[in-house]
């Protein structure tokens, strides 16, 4: 496929997926679904790739959905909204969710609607500092999608998900890192040089270890203690017949660095 409204390359271990539609905001529309979708199956496919790095071209992240694809004139026919979720954004967040490494997302600016909550699927959100998050859906009559009404209790508390989903309020870059719905705001020149030297960093550690804890903290958002204890015995066991843990025992043993592959 040839990609017309995003950036994908791969370095050094690194993937790099940039939404490239800046005048549109990185809107999305069907075609760059199906390029994103494409880049992540890439992604997983790729033995070499050990860490996703996915952000915006342009003056934002992503101001959701392209309301041009959705456009209703005065009688015409309502869409489908729940098809388009059903066959774009909830495929996009379960396949961010399940990767089997770690996906950094640097926002870029504005992510409002769905764009607000795709980083949220991801394991490692840096912002701007100009940066600010919109639960735009209520201004439209609509229902936060993308996972939002799911992300959003567990990470900043029910009182200020319900405000955030019925108000649609700007919620700034630095609010959003007080309030833990991302993990660090930083300066807007430094954003792109610290989400890649994070990559960068992650993709030199024992990457199948780290999915196997991204594996475990995802489930622990629904299990209980018995079933979380449970799940980390078997996590262990797989983790513990790694290359990396034999590589990491040998370094610590033998006082040097280790060198993992990420197996």
């Amino acid at each position: 496929m040839t990609f017309e409204h995003i950036l994908f390359d791969i370095d050094d271990g690194v993937a790099f997926l940039r939404l490239n539609r800046p005048e549109q905001l990185n809107s999305f529309n069907a075609q760059m679904h199906a390029e994103v979708k494409e880049a992540l199956k890439q992604v997983r496919a790729n033995a070499q790739v050990r860490v996703l790095l996915l952000t915006g071209e342009g003056r934002g992240f992503c101001a959701g959905q392209d309301l041009s694809d959705r456009n209703v004139a005065p009688g015409a026919q309502m869409p489908d909204l729940g098809e388009s979720i059903e066959k774009f954004y909830n495929p996009l967040i379960r396949a961010l969710r399940d990767l089997p490494l770690p996906v950094i997302c640097a926002v870029n600016g504005v992510a409002a609607g769905a764009g607000a909550n795709i980083p949220l699927a991801c394991d490692l959100v840096l912002a701007a500092r100009s940066a600010s998050f919109i639960q735009a859906f209520c201004k439209l009559g609509l229902v936060p999608d993308s996972g939002g009404t799911w992300f959003l209790p567990r990470l900043v508390g029910v009182a200020r998900a319900k405000a955030l989903a019925l108000l649609g309020n700007k919620l700034s870059a630095e609010q959003a890192e007080q309030w833990g719905l991302i993990y660090r705001c930083v300066d807007d020149e430094a954003l792109r040089d610290e989400a890649l030297g994070l990559a960068r960093q992650l993709a030199t550690q024992p990457t199948s270890g780290l999915a196997l804890i991204k594996r475990g903290l995802n489930a622990s958002l629904d299990n209980s203690l018995d079933q979380q204890l449970d799940l980390e015995r078997d996590l262990q066991r797989l983790a513990g017949r790694s290359e990396d843990y034999r590589e990491g025992v040998a370094a610590f043993m033998a006082k040097r660095a280790p060198v993992f592959k990420g197996c």
